[in-house]
């Protein structure tokens, strides 16, 4: 049975401490990492790794949920440290390791020039380190989980923590917001409805969120993940311009937590929601009326 070691190790990406987290597991086949971070806070997983007397080179297994930069871009890097490592990831997420062009190009035409200073070096995992998931994996339920982005999964251990990458949102501990990343361009609102309800179905003992910490609230925490999620999508939907939403997002994270609204919005910017938001509800109008 696999289960939780530690985490989550923050890795410290840009300096910021609960930015990124990753999951330490025991498993049958050896320990196993929950998602990595980027390539650019390697530095940062290694020192996290050396605190529990641990380096690359003992890790058997990467977990990915997904393969978005902030969560699996250091995954070439850490193959290419360690040679025998095998990457766990959704069947439409694999190609994109191995090849990680339409990824970066991506990436950079979002980010821009601030890419490097973000993320860092983007390695191709090579094909033989890389295993597409099915619905059990080193002893843990494996399940889709879209909405956040469409080739996402989340994996359950047997004593019910769920490690469930972006797809029950972004909270940082002690903090009680719940924040929906909602980065074009796969945003899918209907699909992350179907999601908390997978994930309320299994009834999970606690989440373990990469963005960050480990919380036993569940039913409390899905509830505010739908309700601020709903909220924000009818803002846009309605028209609100992007200054305007990002005003009323700073605003609603800081009724719920003042101390930490800026913390959330360096993780999550405000603009991040809105484009992906944008896209989305621009994407039903053009399919409704044939545009």
């Amino acid at each position: 049975m696999s289960t939780l070691r530690a985490g989550p190790i923050d890795v410290h990406h840009l300096g910021f401490e609960r930015f990124v987290g990753v999951y330490l597991l025991d498993t049958d086949e050896g320990l196993a990492l929950f998602d990595c971070g980027p390539g650019i806070a390697l530095d940062g997983l290694r020192a996290g790794l050396a605190e529990h007397g641990l380096g690359l080179d003992d890790v058997d297994h990467l977990l990915l949920s997904h393969i978005h930069l902030d969560h699996a871009g250091a995954a070439g890097a850490i193959v290419r440290e360690n040679p025998r490592i095998q990457v766990h990831v959704s069947e439409v997420g694999a190609p994109h390791l191995v090849d990680p062009a339409k990824l970066e190009a991506s990436a950079r035409r979002l980010y821009g020039d601030a890419f490097d200073s973000l993320w860092g070096e983007l390695v191709p995992v090579p094909e033989g380190n890389v295993r597409v998931v099915g619905d059990e994996v080193l002893g843990l339920e494996c399940f889709p989980s879209p909405g956040h982005a469409s080739h996402h999964v989340s994996y359950l251990d047997g004593e019910g923590t769920l490690y469930s990458g972006d797809a029950a949102g972004v909270r940082l501990t002690p903090s009680r917001f719940v924040l929906p990343p909602l980065p074009p361009p796969e945003v899918d609102l209907e699909a992350w409805e179907r999601t908390i309800q997978e994930m309320e179905h299994r009834s999970p003992s606690r989440l373990a969120l990469v963005h960050f910490g480990v919380f036993e609230d569940v039913e409390a925490h899905l509830d505010r993940l739908r309700g601020t999620m709903h909220r924000w999508s009818e803002w846009v939907g309605h028209g609100m311009d992007e200054e305007t939403f990002a005003a009323a997002v700073h605003a609603d994270v800081a009724a719920s937590d003042p101390d930490d609204v800026d913390n959330y919005l360096t993780i999550v910017p405000a603009w991040h929601g809105f484009r992906g938001l944008e896209r989305y509800w621009r994407k039903r109008h053009e399919a409704s009326t044939g545009a």
